[in-house]
C-alpha cells in the first residue's frame, strides 16, 4: 500500500513555506523562501528530540526520544516544538496548496 505524503504550512518573518514528509523514503523536505528560517527548520528536524509525551491524564507524561524522520506522527510531535526552538511557526490550518501559490504575506 502506497503511503500518502504529509505536509503542513510554515512561516518565518514574511515568508510562507511548508514541510513535506515522504513516508516511503523517510525524507523531510523544507520549502521556505527565507534561508535562515529554512536552515533552522532543517537542522531542527534532522535530529531526534527528547519530548515529554502525554498519556492517560494531564499529569501522566513520559520522556521519549522522538525521531522526526521515523514516521509522519513522529514528525508532527516534533513540529509542535519548532516555534519555541527556532521561531519558525507551524501554520497547521493554512492549506499547503495556498502557500505554494502565495509564498509571501
Amino acid at each position: 500500500m502506497l503511503k500518502e505524503n504529509f505536509s503542513t504550512a510554515i512561516s518565518y518573518k514574511d515568508n510562507l513555506g511548508y514541510v513535506e514528509y515522504d513516508e516511503t523514503a523517510k525524507k523531510i523536505n523544507v520549502v521556505l523562501g527565507d534561508e535562515e528560517g529554512k536552515k533552522k527548520t532543517e537542522e531542527f528536524l534532522s535530529t531526534p528530540h527528547k519530548i515529554a509525551v502525554p498519556h492517560e491524564t494531564l499529569l501522566d507524561f513520559t520522556e521519549e526520544i522522538i525521531d522526526p524522520k521515523a514516521d509522519a506522527e513522529s514528525l508532527k510531535i516534533v513540529l509542535t516544538r519548532l516555534w519555541e526552538a527556532t521561531g519558525v511557526h507551524v501554520d497547521w490550518s493554512r492549506p499547503v496548496e495556498y502557500v505554494k501559490l502565495h509564498p509571501h504575506y
